[in-house]
């Protein structure tokens, strides 16, 4: 993905990025982000997320897919995780009944971003497989999966909920499983999330024809 794209490349004018679905006054609830599908077939899916201020694209994952992301206007908060491996056994020894569902996974990224910046691209078992995005300005991101979701193939979006590593407390007489204070703050504790619901508005693509 050239890291050169500008939201003109798809005819994003100024005005454009002012795009707002804010929600009625009272709600406590995100705006709602918009979704433009530019291309899918059953190789990769090309779109473009438009986010207004606070808009949320919650923590999810990304099962056997590499994604290209470029944000191309906006500045946004981007957090990101990767799974430990080989560590579910030993925890889940020390850990409650109600505990054993949480899964560790080591932070890959946690910043702001704003555009123009670098693509980021994300791999099936590293780069922050599992990321979640908050607008802090409108935002305009461009999106590059492959392969695209496919639950009859497996690749199911499934959602989080993230907590601090210090959210489980392990005994004394479990020093292997502590850390030290600086190093909890690279893992955190995720929950599959079986309710999560995450709505977008569906946009149109007036851009210039996508040619593969």
């Amino acid at each position: 993905m050239s890291d050169s794209l500008v939201p003109k490349d798809f005819k994003f004018t100024t005005p454009s990025l002012e795009f707002s679905s804010t929600n009625p006054p009272g709600t406590v609830e995100a705006p709602l982000v918009t979704y433009i599908k530019i291309h899918e077939c059953n190789k990769f899916s090309i779109g473009i997320f438009c986010l207004p201020p606070s808009g949320v694209i919650p923590l999810h994952n990304h099962p056997g897919m590499t994604v290209f992301s470029k944000l191309l206007a906006g500045t946004m908060h981007a957090t990101s995780y990767d799974w430990v491996h080989n560590h579910d056994h030993q925890a889940n020894h020390y850990r409650g009944q109600q505990e054993k569902r949480m899964r560790l996974a080591k932070v890959y990224v946690d910043a702001d971003f704003t555009a123009p910046c670098k693509s980021s691209v994300l791999f099936p078992e590293s780069g922050g497989n599992m990321h979640c995005f908050k607008a802090l300005t409108p935002c305009i991101l461009l999106d590059v999966l492959g392969p695209p979701y496919s639950e009859p193939e497996g690749r199911h979006c499934t959602y989080y909920q993230h907590y601090s590593y210090d959210h489980i407390s392990f005994s004394d007489g479990n020093k292997e499983m502590k850390m030290k204070e600086d190093e909890t703050r690279s893992y955190a504790w995720l929950e599959e999330r079986k309710d999560e619901q995450f709505v977008v508005l569906g946009g149109t693509y007036d851009g210039p024809t996508i040619k593969l």
